[in-house]
């Protein structure tokens, strides 16, 4: 039992470490959010050293989640992290343990929400520009995988399969960059369509003040008859008792921000480049020379490290399980490259 005490509080002292790490790579209202979260673990590592009557004269090692997250806190400070912290907080020990107090439970239940709502604003920045970079590597992943296999199997030369990998990952590239900037760009044109405009503002003077269509602007936004009404007045009085020597425009409003949209040239980039990124891969092993079985099995190979390793990102930040992600990657990947294949042994028998 002490033993489990002296684990409590070996993990709490590394919990508190990772969040201070996490602060000290941050400003403002996220900083404070994160040292608040440091003390609240530093209130936990209190109610333990009183349950073991002071400092032990020997502690264990923390658990080895808690140390990747304090080695990568110290490191990258990353949404990575918070993701990782995420998970860690909503598996808390302190449900079924007996001397856990009632608000020591209560506050990781807390803090999971917390971390989430952190993760939340780092993926929302990551958003745009980030779900072009993993789908674009997983498409140059899965596609050339696919056309290399399918290509090969038909028994052609080596060098026609290389050449058929290359002419991919640029036919690929080229496709995934341009429609990632079309739709991004529309979708930032459709957005910015549905925003305020400032097109009436020097008119604002000339309306009625107690009788003005102004109303049937914000009603459209969603005020009811009575507060649209009452904020149109407001908007006529303070437009009428300005200057009227210049034209009218009304104060700047918060700006309605895109960035879980993206950029368009970023997304359009980060999916050429990571779709070729992950192009090439399928094609490594003809690139250095290997043929037939062995270029076949160094191929699967590699692939599947790479697709294993994107899909364990993806539910790292999606605050999913990552091996559960990372299998379905790898999963849906070979399952194109091995439909291909066998279509490719078709052809090949139907050639020969």
């Amino acid at each position: 039992m002490r033993r489990r005490w002296a684990r409590y509080l070996v993990d709490e002292r590394s919990e508190a470490s990772v969040y201070r790490h996490l602060a000290a790579r941050r400003s403002g209202e996220e900083r404070e959010i994160l040292l608040a979260l440091a003390a609240a673990e530093g209130r936990h590592e209190a109610h333990w050293l009183a349950l073991l009557g002071g400092e032990p004269a020997s502690l264990p090692r923390a658990s080895a989640g808690t140390r990747m997250l304090g080695w990568m806190a110290r490191r990258f400070g990353s949404i990575f992290v918070l993701a990782l912290a995420q998970n860690a907080e909503a598996r808390s020990p302190y449900d079924d343990d007996p001397y856990a107090t009632p608000a020591m439970r209560a506050d990781e239940k807390i803090h999971a929400e917390v971390v989430r709502g952190l993760a939340a604003r780092g993926r929302r920045r990551l958003s745009g520009t980030f779900r072009a970079a993993v789908f674009g590597a997983n498409d140059g992943l899965v596609s050339n995988l696919a056309l290399v296999m399918g290509i090969g199997a038909t028994g052609v030369g080596a060098q026609f399969v290389l050449f058929s990998g290359i002419a991919g990952l640029l036919a690929g590239a080229l496709s995934m960059g341009a429609g990632e900037f079309v739709s991004v760009r529309s979708q930032r044109e459709m957005l910015a369509a549905t925003e305020p405009s400032n097109e009436a503002d020097d008119v604002l003077p000339d309306l009625d003040l107690d009788a003005n269509e102004l109303a049937l602007v914000y009603r459209t936004r969603g005020l009811s008859e009575a507060d649209a009404r009452e904020r149109a007045r407001q908007v006529v009085k303070i437009a009428q008792a300005a200057d009227r020597t210049v034209p009218y425009r009304r104060p700047a409003e918060d700006e309605v921000s895109h960035e879980t949209v993206g950029g368009a040239w970023g997304a359009a980039l980060s999916s050429f480049l990571f779709f070729a990124s992950g192009a090439i891969i399928p094609v490594l092993p003809w690139l250095v020379g290997l043929s037939g079985l062995p270029a076949v099995v160094l191929a699967l190979a590699l692939v599947g490290i790479a697709l294993l390793s994107t899909g364990a990102m993806v539910g790292l930040l999606s605050g999913g399980p990552p091996l559960r992600r990372a299998l379905r990657q790898l999963l849906i990947g070979f399952a194109a490259a091995g439909i291909t294949y066998l279509l490719g042994l078709l052809f090949g028998v139907s050639a020969a």
